[in-house]
């Protein structure tokens, strides 16, 4: 299973193995990473993975990804290893919201968040190549909220891991921020950026277009852009879509989103073979990705602070596998896209683009008065409380379900505890917090601040950067 880049336009492309897929994690051209081919679960694949755990499940899912760089008894003691520390059993499990609707709760892991069910096995990952390899990798990564503390828990303490997780100051919940400030491992770094989740994210895209810095520590990312995350959140749309009756059953999912790598991972899914006959793309006001859907004009907006800070994005980076498809593999013509958004802020799309994107998504906005409403309407009807983004995903998976016999899954992404203060406007009590979160709040914090400034970053990332140092030390 070799992977392609979405911007290389040598033909034929190089084909790149999966452990330097996993380790750079943007491609030197500063394109992302593809599978040059989709594995296949068929009918009776989905069949016989009725009934398994959900470890099981991922083992099978994942296992064609790797390119044999893990051999199969390591990846199923790792995987098993991954998700021990999750709260519940069935890690993620389904819960019914009435009339067809499901909630499929990602959030049973260490951080609380849906990006612990990739990034607790990407940790695992990078360990196991780095051993290997006897090298040392740079973590640099952006975070909208989730990200950073999934990946920090997933490489607190690793021995050939330095990661800097960059985050907009004073944009995301006090929960989010502590699970990352107050982790006191050396290898761990968590800076508050002056800007926006997007100033960030431009930050880190610099710091990787930045040859030399970048060949000096040896930098490597976990967001989304790196394809081992998309790979592992495939997962659970199989699980689910297994569990409500897939093969001969449909399903659709409505997916609460802004750098549309959770949407596209649902795609893989539905790339695979699995039944998925809707997906619905749930944003907040920050809704880029919607305003495309419905006029075929996808363009920067400035970003705007609301209930669900993980959404605040305007610049939805994943969009780029989509817009691959799109451009029938035209790495060329994607590359000349990606710069005139940059540019102009508007992303070229034709007409005929725009009508296969309709149909492999629909797309809804949920503002921040819409969010409260739908937390109080969820909670009045079943007992269940949902953070600001999992309620975004019901409302909108409410308002744009095609098929009323379709049984739709909203994607529970995040626990309420890390959003009590909307939780309370809502429903008028505070949520119950978990035991884990507890402690974290009662943590020392550690939370260095720079401005919005690329030699800023890049100075302090190389102050404390092993990597750094030992290739000064070569030097």
């Amino acid at each position: 299973m070799p992977y392609l880049s979405t911007r290389d336009r040598r033909q034929p492309p190089e084909r790149v193995p999966f452990d330097a897929v996993l380790r750079d994690g943007l491609a030197h051209d500063g394109g992302l990473y593809l599978p040059a081919e989709w594995p296949k679960l068929s009918a009776a694949d989905l069949t016989a993975l009725r009934g398994k755990s959900y470890a099981e499940i991922a083992l099978r899912v994942t296992t064609p990804f790797l390119d044999g760089i893990v051999a199969p008894k390591q990846w199923e003691k790792m995987i098993a290893e991954a998700y021990a520390d999750f709260d519940d059993p069935e890690i993620a499990p389904l819960k019914p919201l009435g009339d067809g609707f499901w909630l499929e709760e990602l959030f049973h892991g260490p951080t609380l968040a849906f990006k612990d069910y990739a990034l607790q096995l990407v940790g695992k990952l990078f360990e196991y190549v780095l051993e290997e390899r006897r090298a040392r990798v740079t973590i640099i990564g952006a975070t909208s909220g989730d990200t950073g503390s999934a990946a920090i828990a997933g490489c607190s303490g690793a021995a050939l891991v330095d990661i800097f997780m960059l985050y907009p100051k004073g944009r995301i919940s006090e929960a989010q921020r502590r699970q990352m400030t107050t982790v006191a491992a050396e290898n761990v770094h968590a800076i508050a950026i002056d800007g926006t989740f997007d100033d960030c994210q431009d930050l880190v895209k610099a710091m990787f277009a930045d040859a030399p810095f970048r060949r000096d520590l040896n930098l490597s990312a976990v967001n989304s852009i790196n394809w081992a995350r998309i790979m592992a959140q495939i997962v659970y749309y199989v699980a689910a879509a297994v569990a409500l009756g897939a093969p001969e059953r449909k399903v659709g999912f409505t997916v609460p989103t802004g750098n549309f790598g959770n949407v596209f991972a649902c795609q893989v899914a539905r790339r695979m073979g699995v039944p998925i006959s809707e997906i619905v793309i749930a944003t907040n006001r920050n809704d880029i990705l919607t305003r495309f859907f419905e006029t075929g004009r996808m363009t920067m907006g400035t970003v705007e602070a609301s209930l669900s800070p993980s959404m605040d994005i305007q610049v939805a980076s994943n969009f780029e596998r989509f817009y691959f498809e799109l451009k029938h593999g035209d790495a060329g013509a994607v590359g000349e896209g990606v710069a005139a958004f940059r540019k102009t802020g508007t992303l070229p799309v034709t007409e005929a683009e725009w009508k296969t994107a309709r149909d492999a998504f629909t797309a809804a906005r949920v503002d921040d008065d819409g969010t409260l409403a739908e937390i109080k309407a969820t909670h009045d009807a079943t007992g269940i409380v949902l953070d600001p983004h999992s309620a975004i995903a019901v409302a909108a998976a409410k308002a744009k379900r095609r098929d009323p016999n379709l049984p739709m899954v909203a994607l529970a992404t995040a626990h309420p505890a890390k959003f009590p203060e909307a939780v309370k406007r809502a429903i008028g009590k505070l949520p119950e917090v978990p035991e884990r979160l507890a402690q974290v709040m009662r943590l020392a914090e550690r939370a260095p601040s720079l401005p919005n400034s690329l030699a800023a970053v890049e100075d302090y990332v190389r102050t404390y950067a092993r990597a750094a140092q030992t290739a000064g030390a070569a030097s």
